[in-house]
C-alpha cells in the first residue's frame, strides 16, 4: 500500500505553502503528492506562480505529482481553468467534478473523492471512461470500500482511501466563511487565510461540531484509520491518502509508514499521532458504519 498526500484544501500563505512542499519533497515517506486548488478558484492566483517550481522540487525528491481539479465549477473562468487542466498531458490529473470528466473524455485520469464512486457499477463505468485510479468518498463504510476495491482490482484500477485528515463533507455555492465575518463571497478579502486548519463551527452550547473552509464543510475531527490499514490492504486498496492539516505532516506520514512497515503496532501509532495532533480529536465512525464523528478504538468500543 502506497502512502499519498492529498491536495491542500486550505488557503495557506505562499511562503508557508512553499516551505511545506519543500519539506514534503525532502522528508515525507509518501509516493504521490496531489497539487492544485480544489476548493476556491479565487485562491489559485496566489500559488499558481509557484506551481512549476513545486512540481520540480517534488519530482526531484522522488514523488509522483498529480494535478487535482476544482470540486465545484460554477463560473466561466472556472470552466476554462478546468478545461485547461484537463488538457494536460505532462502529468496525471485528478478529476473532482463532472465538468472535468466532460473535458478529459476517455483520456487516462484519476477520480477524486468529490465524485461519488460509491459502488462497483459506478467504478466500472468510470474505468470505461478512462479512469485508472479512484479515491473513494470519505464517508464510505469499510465493507463497501472492500467491495469497491475488489471490483476495481479486477478492472486494473487503483483504489485510494483517506486514512488521515478532516473528512471533506460538502461544498456549497455560498461561502459561509465569508458570511460568518459579515462579507460577501465576491468581497471575502480572503478571510479564510486566517484559519489554516479551518474555522470551527460550534453548536449553540459551544461544542465543536464542524469546520468551515471557504465554501467547504469538513469534519471537526481528523479521520484516523491506522487500525484499518491491514484490512484495507487485504481488500485490495492500493493507496492510503493523508490530507494536509496544520500539524507536522512529515511526522504524520512517518507514523503511517512505520505502521505499514511493521515497525509499530496500531496502539503505538495512535499514541504518536495523538502527540503530533495535540488538541485534535480523531474519528473513524464512517469506516465502521456508524456516526462519522465517533472513534472506535477496536471493534465494539466507541468514543
Amino acid at each position: 500500500m502506497e502512502l499519498t498526500l492529498g491536495p491542500l484544501a486550505y488557503h495557506w500563505p505562499a511562503d508557508i505553502r512553499r516551505d511545506f512542499y519543500a519539506r514534503i519533497a525532502d522528508e515525507a515517506p509518501v509516493g504521490t503528492v496531489y497539487l492544485g486548488e480544489v476548493i476556491c478558484s479565487k485562491r489559485a492566483p496566489f500559488h499558481e506562480p509557484d506551481l512549476p517550481a513545486t512540481i520540480e522540487r517534488l519530482e526531484r525528491g522522488g514523488k509522483r505529482v498529480v494535478l487535482s481539479s476544482l470540486a465545484e465549477v460554477m463560473l466561466k473562468r472556472e470552466r476554462e481553468a478546468t478545461a485547461g487542466l484537463m488538457a494536460a498531458e505532462d502529468h496525471e490529473v485528478e478529476v473532482n467534478n463532472a465538468a472535468g470528466l466532460m473535458d478529459r473524455g476517455r483520456r487516462p485520469h484519476r477520480i477524486g473523492p468529490f465524485l461519488n464512486a460509491y459502488n462497483e457499477a459506478t467504478i466500472a463505468w468510470m474505468a470505461g471512461q478512462g479512469a485508472t485510479h479512484v479515491c473513494l468518498p470519505a464517508e464510505l463504510p469499510g465493507h463497501s470500500a472492500a467491495v469497491a476495491a475488489r471490483a476495481a482490482r479486477a478492472l486494473g484500477v487503483g483504489v485510494e482511501v483517506q486514512v488521515f485528515g478532516r473528512a471533506p463533507l460538502a461544498v456549497s455555492a455560498r461561502c459561509y466563511h465569508a458570511r460568518a465575518h459579515g462579507r460577501h463571497k465576491d468581497n471575502c478579502q480572503f478571510v479564510c487565510e486566517d484559519d489554516p486548519d479551518g474555522m470551527p463551527l460550534l453548536t449553540l452550547d459551544g461544542k465543536p461540531l464542524l469546520r468551515v473552509n471557504g465554501i467547504q464543510t469538513q469534519s471537526e475531527s481528523y479521520v484516523e484509520l491506522v487500525e484499518a490499514l491491514p484490512e484495507l490492504a487485504a481488500a485490495g486498496v492500493s493507496h492510503a491518502r493523508l490530507l494536509p492539516q496544520a500539524v507536522d505532516m512529515v511526522a504524520v506520514a512517518r507514523v503511517f509508514a512505520d505502521h505499514l512497515g511493521g515497525m509499530c503496532d496500531a496502539t503505538e501509532a495512535r499514541a504518536r499521532l495523538a502527540g503530533i495532533c495535540a488538541g485534535v480529536s480523531f474519528s473513524n465512525g464512517f469506516f465502521h458504519g456508524v456516526a462519522g464523528y465517533r472513534h472506535i478504538a477496536r471493534l465494539g468500543t466507541a468514543h
